[in-house]
């Protein structure tokens, strides 16, 4: 589990910084922004394709601090001047490190490399695995991952992180309008770690959508296109359809 104390000092440092920023905004402006970001877990996005980018849109308007992150840094920053103040670019090195919760949502084959290249950084982060297996893209990991699971390999491939599979089955440009319609589409999870569990939860409905917990990581087999709990669902179906699943 991770280390509270630490998470503390982060949110501290974060506090400083912020309040340092709004005395360069507008009283009021500035006071808000500082209040909102302050209070919540900062999120560092690995990949800032259509998955990446809407989730941090919709992350950013329900206030969080976001830092994208992908093989392209101009447009990084392009992306986060358009996206808001809260937003920024880095390096994936520096979102990991940005990063109170990691968003991981590239294609899958990169997942092994990015394991090794992150490395301790990804050490108690809560990670969430929002990638897919195709294998005609990515080739022998991804045979493996849908022949083992998707989230049971991705937590070997990112060691030391709290995996929690959510965000794989719901076109892109959703994840930033469902929160015109809150609750009324529900969100598949699945994880091992209560608390990851139960903080990813809070993300996925503060943009509008209605988690469901259908069980640990070895369900993540199930979070995928292509199986019954791909799509929109309303909630009470999702769990219809996964306590039908194993």
């Amino acid at each position: 589990m991770q280390d509270e104390g630490a998470l503390s000092d982060r949110q501290r440092r974060r506090m400083l910084r912020l309040a340092m920023l709004a005395a360069t905004l507008p009283l009021a402006n500035g006071r808000l922004l500082a209040q909102a970001a302050a209070a919540k877990p900062a999120i560092g996005i690995i990949g800032s394709g259509n998955v990446g980018s809407n989730l941090g849109r919709a992350w950013t308007r329900a206030g969080y601090a976001v830092m994208f992150s992908s093989l392209d840094l101009e447009a990084d920053k392009r992306l986060a001047t358009a996206t808001g103040p809260t937003a920024r670019a880095g390096t994936p090195q520096q979102a990991a490190a940005f990063g109170d919760v990691l968003l991981f949502a590239v294609p899958y084959g990169a997942l092994p490399a990015l394991g090794r290249e992150l490395g301790t950084a990804l050490r108690n982060k809560v990670v969430i695995d929002a990638c897919n297996p195709f294998a005609q893209r990515d080739g022998a990991i991804a045979e493996q991952a849908r022949t083992q699971g998707a989230g049971q390999v991705s937590a070997r491939l990112l060691p030391g992180a709290r995996v929690v599979r959510a965000f794989n089955a719901v076109p892109a440009a959703r994840m930033s309008a469902v929160h015109e319609t809150p609750g009324k589409v529900g969100m598949p999870i699945a994880g091992d770690d209560r608390a990851a569990v139960e903080l990813v939860s809070r993300l996925v409905r503060d943009i509008g959508f209605e988690p469901v917990h259908v069980g640990g990581l070895a369900m993540g087999k199930h979070l995928m296109p292509g199986t019954p709990l791909a799509g929109e669902h309303a909630p009470e179906r999702l769990r219809e359809i996964a306590s039908g699943l194993r």
